[in-house]
């Protein structure tokens, strides 16, 4: 009779840990590779563009870093946390495409797995914006944390004007799962002038 044994959280956290672990490794031989093609090619339009290649997969590794699953029951300061995610994914995505970010986070400690399931959504929520609000005009994505009575407030807002038409929903299902293991809510409105996600949670819990 064959048993099915489900994996604790140690485990998962183990083999996510080794997963990201070789991610970065394949993310540092495609750098590797593309250096050394342009390292080797006489033509100084081929060197540049590999230039530009090198430098995305450097700041997509950056930003896979960023959003790689910490040390179980540590103490995470959410504020530098999120200012380093926004940052990397700015270099990888946003700058680019004349996308600003801004956040304002206030200083807040959170259990290390719960930071890493908030930068999970705000990473998403980015990307979302990113893609679908600004058509190519570029805009403003603003990030903010907030405390109050041990309630945390995460808000992604921006200002791209087709932030009022429906986009895919594939992504919020991630954000609206990841909320739920927060033990909080979600909530999205559109508009004309822009688009608010609002992820509200406890900041402690009894587990």
């Amino acid at each position: 009779m064959n048993v099915l044994v489900k994996p604790t959280l140690p485990d998962a956290s183990l083999l996510m840990r080794e997963m990201t672990h070789r991610i970065s490794n394949e993310f540092a031989s495609a750098v590797y590779m593309v250096s050394l093609a342009a390292s080797r090619s006489g033509d100084q339009q081929v060197q540049s563009v590999l230039g530009n290649v090198q430098q995305h997969l450097e700041h997509c590794a950056r930003v896979h870093r960023a959003l790689q699953m910490p040390d179980l029951g540590t103490s995470v300061d959410v504020a530098d946390y999120l200012c380093r995610l926004c940052h990397a994914v700015s270099r990888s995505k946003l700058e680019s495409q004349n996308i600003k970010i801004v956040i304002a986070a206030q200083p807040m400690a959170l259990a290390s797995e719960r930071c890493w399931m908030l930068g999970m959504i705000v990473n998403e929520l980015i990307t979302n914006a990113a893609r679908h609000a600004f058509s190519g005009q570029g805009g403003t994505i603003r990030v903010e944390l907030i405390e109050n009575k041990s309630v945390a407030m995460c808000i992604v807002s921006d200002n791209g004007r087709n932030s009022g038409k429906a986009r895919p929903h594939g992504g919020l299902k991630i954000v609206r799962s990841l909320a739920e293991s927060l033990n909080g809510n979600f909530s999205q409105q559109f508009g004309a002038q822009g688009s608010v996600s609002i992820v509200t949670f406890p900041v402690y819990t009894n587990d």
